[in-house]
């Protein structure tokens, strides 16, 4: 799914609950502190030149569900989708008790940076540091080094853990009083590094067991979280927006400072500390909304967004990638697969992902051609190896032509066979991707009826901009061919998907629903059924059509949300 309220908070500037900020400067590094309170979580984010970091700390209240929230410290990293994950619980108390949170000190407020360069290693370390408290003494129950999404299949999955990750955790000693805890991982060159001491002499104990458990006293203890790994070029807050909206930098440094976390010259993340990577919908969706505002050219938001689209690119089919998987966990993935790599993986599921990417070239284009030859000249493969010897241009040109191929034969013949289909064994295609978001439909309505005549004129206006698709035999009538196609499907598709309901059972429907719901408590309201109905008949469409086999249609009305986006029919 759009990655639920997360890809939202990204989008919508204005939304961001209010924070407090802190930001600092010196001569050779600013660095940016913000604190987002949704208790029982506290959510600290840190930047700087060297590192991007988000902490999250999960401390129960008395009304909390203690069966699926207790005491937990993780500090994430964009760069390798990577991190430390650390829950505690009380020693002596009763499940409940035991309260942790960072404090501000002189290390940072709450958080500082770690950085140093160690000459055995090609990369610098950097994390994060601060100062953690526990109310009562404390066992930390479980530690979770390297991998985003090693921990979030472990939170939110079946508490599942690998054991080839765990087995590489290590418990030492440190400086005297403390306790280090490290992994290195898969690659053997990168370490995680999470460490604890005292924060002074009469402040705390630590103790590490035989068995590796270790416990604190009640007190404040130094906590520096750290790694190995190449970091992400993150945009300033100046540097996302273009030069007309650079007063929201002044009016809302909270919300720009949120959106700058996530905006890299080398991709926009789709949210905070479960994702923080690459989803090619998620990106493409927030430049689409936040187009007025996103500053444009060389190393800007909207490229970043363009071009981590384009490398991700299925060089063989011209699939637009939905997810990525870095660091650590790719190599997991890789071992599966009994390969010895630590190249990324891509997975292409989705179907609207490939329209978008179109749409939003031609969006871009129209407004500063001037990038065109500079952006699809660049050499693909940084990211993905497998693009290697081609460039984005190139990439970009395999998308429409699938886009050409795959929409040809409902130009000629208007069936629900020839309409967009999910791929073959796969349950998700568009934004309503949970299991049943299409209710086991294979024949989504946005797609059909929005998107695919969208990157049909979006197509047919590209090819008409010198530099965009090469001159050859396919493309040399795309200009006009692709816009009549397009008419075609904008004109032919609304009937396959088109229902009707009389207002009275219309009104039955919605007033069985609001008596059954157990979040709404208000009035069905189904008095706007006989505004908007005509002869006491409402008309609709299908939120999906099941299949060209069994071609009934999912009579959910969607008409709020027929697109996630503001789309227009470019013509």
């Amino acid at each position: 799914m759009l990655r639920h309220d997360i890809l939202f908070w990204l989008c919508l500037v204005a939304i961001w609950p209010a924070s407090t900020q802190a930001q600092h400067a010196n001569s050779t590094c600013e660095r940016r502190v913000q604190h987002l309170a949704d208790p029982p979580y506290q959510n600290y984010f840190y930047s700087d030149c060297h590192v991007d970091a988000q902490a999250v700390v999960t401390s129960p209240l008395p009304d909390s569900n203690l069966t699926i929230i207790s005491p937990r410290l993780i500090v994430a990293w964009p760069a390798g989708n990577s991190g430390i994950c650390t829950f505690f619980r009380p020693q002596n108390g009763v499940n409940g008790s035991l309260a942790i949170g960072l404090v501000n000190s002189t290390l940072g407020d709450p958080l500082g940076p770690v950085y140093w360069e160690e000459p055995s290693l090609k990369n610098s370390i950097v994390g994060v540091e601060g100062v953690f408290s526990f109310n009562d003494s404390a066992e930390l129950s479980l530690s979770i080094l390297g991998s985003i999404r090693n921990i979030r299949d472990f939170t939110e999955g079946p508490s599942m853990l690998s054991p080839v990750i765990q087995r590489g955790i290590k418990v030492t000693k440190f400086n005297e009083s403390g306790v280090r805890i490290s992994r290195m991982w898969l690659d053997n060159v990168t370490t995680t590094t999470l460490t604890l001491t005292p924060w002074s002499k009469v402040n705390g104990t630590i103790r590490i067991g035989h068995n590796s458990s270790i416990s604190f006293d009640a007190g404040l203890y130094h906590f520096s979280a750290s790694y190995n790994y190449p970091q992400l070029t993150q945009l300033a807050p100046l540097q996302i927006l273009n030069n007309k909206s650079q007063f929201l930098a002044m009016r809302d440094p909270g919300q720009v400072t949120s959106l700058s976390f996530l905006s890299y010259t080398e991709k926009l993340l789709a949210g905070g500390w479960r994702f923080l990577t690459y989803f090619g919908r998620d990106s493409m969706i927030t430049a689409f909304l936040l187009q007025p505002v996103l500053s444009p050219g060389k190393s800007s938001a909207i490229e970043a967004v363009l071009g981590s689209a384009l490398e991700r690119v299925n060089r063989t089919d011209g699939s637009v990638c939905h997810e990525e998987t870095i660091g650590d966990y790719a190599t997991f993935l890789n071992m599966q697969k009994n390969k010895t790599s630590t190249a990324a993986g891509f997975v292409y599921p989705m179907i609207d992902t490939d329209f978008l990417l179109p749409i939003l070239m031609n969006r871009y284009f129209q407004a500063l051609p001037a990038r065109i030859r500079p952006l699809l000249g660049t050499k693909a493969g940084s990211v993905n190896i497998e693009n290697r010897n081609l460039s984005w241009g190139d990439l970009s040109y395999t998308t429409a032509r699938k886009i050409m191929n795959l929409t040809a034969a409902f130009e000629h013949n208007q069936t629900v066979a020839n309409l967009v289909h999910l791929k073959d064994g796969e349950v998700v295609g568009q934004w309503r991707d949970s299991t049943y978001g299409l209710a086991n439909a294979r024949i989504p309505f946005d797609v059909n009826c929005a998107l695919v005549p969208a990157a049909l004129y979006a197509i047919s206006k590209l090819a008409a901009m010198p530099g965009v698709y090469p001159n050859n035999t396919h493309t040399r009538d795309w200009d006009s061919r692709a816009s009549k196609r397009a008419k075609v499907w904008e004109d032919e598709t609304l009937r396959f998907f088109q229902f009707n309901v009389s207002v009275h059972e219309a009104s039955s429907l919605v007033e069985e629903y609001v008596n059954k719901s157990t979040f709404y408590d208000g009035p069905a309201h189904t008095e706007s059924f006989t505004t908007y109905s005509s002869d006491g008949v409402v008309v609709d469409y299908a939120l999906a059509i099941n299949s060209s086999e069994t071609p009934g249609k999912i009579g959910i009305s969607h008409r709020h949300r027929l697109s996630p986006l503001p789309l227009e029919l470019d013509r």
